[in-house]
């Protein structure tokens, strides 16, 4: 029992990453966006890392969405995909 309490404390302790060497021009640009969105640049940055995060990597959007067409069995051709593109982009 002892054990799984100290993994329970450990679970709730927030991890800290610090990034070194970030150039003056890119971490203005960061400021920036974080002020116009309201928020501190801790934040904006923390948002912005969740929403990375999220979205899947270059590398496993492919098999992804092999994955996905193989268990919905659809397949839709690239013109009537980039067809379907466009109409949404107007």
């Amino acid at each position: 029992m002892a054990k799984c309490r100290h993994l329970l404390y450990f679970a709730d302790i927030a991890i800290t990453i610090t990034i070194r060497k970030v150039p003056d021009d890119v971490r203005d640009e960061l400021a920036a966006r974080a002020a116009r969105a309201g928020r501190s640049l801790q934040e904006h940055l923390l948002a912005e890392l969740i929403d990375l995060a999220r979205r899947p990597s270059v590398d496993a959007w492919p098999q992804r969405t092999r994955e996905r067409t193989r268990v919905t069995r659809t397949r839709l051709s690239r013109k009537r995909l980039l067809s379907h593109l466009d109409a949404e982009r107007g």
